[in-house]
């Protein structure tokens, strides 16, 4: 029997409640014992999550209490999708307490007056009905998360069942190992959503999209779905990126079509802001091993006498393109001029990647 590294004592245990569905695999954040929802005839049971590291290409599972070298001791940064003033579904990175339980700990920091509460950015508020209980969550070995919330999951607005939807996909999708996540309540399986009646029949992910952005594009067939990231803020306060799911053709290439996607701006009537300037053109894309160039006429830079690059530009472009596949990082070229320079007046040598931009202050 394959047990993926479990130590014998877990295994036991996980045995004898039936419940060695999965294990949980590579990844930079993976997971490897999941909370498991019962079975429809039960109500009550749960299990452990514990988190997995990567050494020398093996999984290692981390020990209760146990350190690694050069981890933060006693905390974790996650990945939140949290909701904005605006309604709008954004990710916000929150230090939390370190612990085993990632993916239950993940959701539960969604929940309304729940331990968020006190860590929440100014203007944004989590997303799940106060008072829903994380019962378990168990991942499949197709990457399947099955989450089971308790009854006070129902109590939400009509209006707010795409965003929680949202949220909680993508949320759980940020460890490598989910791909999809199905829903039960008090150990039963969902076909619908509770409220609004919203199909997930067959498992929700991140190709079903985030803040879904009407689209000029009408012809299915030769089109696809894809997330971008505009610029939004709130009361004055530090710029953040928004992902935005739109539709784009690609009959001559993706990258391309989404970088015009960019220059196009978001909706009119969105709280989206624009950061590239009227005339900026892109003129060219090419990947190279993993590094997609971009070339740009002189309209993209703004500034009277250092023409530079801005901040907010940069950051859509980087987090919209290493969206895509292959892309792991984004090489900015404008035409005629030498070296392209960011905001704070240092040149962009080498190509940007996502953490870069996600550090963007010390770029």
């Amino acid at each position: 029997m394959k047990t993926c590294g479990i130590k014998p004592l877990s295994i036991v245990a996980l045995l004898s409640m039936g419940l060695l569905t999965g294990c949980l695999f590579e990844g930079e954040q993976s997971m490897e014992e999941m909370d498991a929802p019962p079975e429809e005839e039960e109500a009550t049971s749960t299990d452990t999550i514990s988190e997995e590291t990567e050494s020398d290409g093996e999984d290692i599972e981390g020990e209760e209490g146990e350190e690694e070298e050069g981890e933060t001791t006693g905390s974790v940064q996650r990945e939140l999708y949290l909701l904005d003033s605006n309604g709008m579904v954004v990710p916000q990175t929150i230090e939390l307490p370190a612990s085993k339980e990632v993916a239950s700990q993940a959701l539960e920091y969604l929940v309304k007056d729940g331990p968020v509460t006190e860590l929440l950015p100014s203007g944004f508020g989590a997303v799940l009905p106060a008072g829903t209980q994380i019962q378990g969550v168990n991942l499949k070995e197709d990457g399947t998360a099955i989450v089971d919330v308790s009854k006070e999951f129902e109590e939400y607005q009509a209006e707010d069942e795409e965003a929680i939807l949202q949220a909680m996909t993508y949320t759980l999708t940020q460890f490598e190992s989910v791909k999809s996540i199905k829903l039960w309540i008090n150990g039963y399986e969902q076909d619908t959503m509770p409220v609004s009646g919203t199909p997930i029949t067959g498992g929700v992910s991140r190709s079903n999209g985030i803040n879904l952005q009407e689209s000029a594009v009408n012809d299915l067939v030769n089109s696809e779905p894809v997330t971008v990231y505009y610029p939004s803020q709130q009361d004055g306060q530090e710029v953040y990126q928004v992902p935005v799911t739109t539709r784009v053709t690609d009959q001559e290439d993706l990258y391309t079509s989404v970088v015009q996607t960019l220059l196009n701006g978001p909706d009119l009537g969105t709280s989206l802001l624009q950061p590239f300037n009227d005339g900026a053109e892109v003129s060219n894309t090419e990947l190279n091993d993993g590094v997609l160039t971009v070339t740009f006429n002189e309209a993209l830079l703004t500034g009277e006498e250092t023409k530079a690059l801005s901040d907010e530009a940069l950051a859509s472009l980087v987090m919209s393109l290493t969206n895509l596949p292959d892309v792991e990082s984004v090489d900015i070229k404008v035409d005629g001029v030498e070296q392209v320079m960011n905001e704070a007046g240092e040149l962009l040598s080498e190509p940007v990647t996502q953490t870069d931009v996600q550090n963007a202050k010390s770029l």
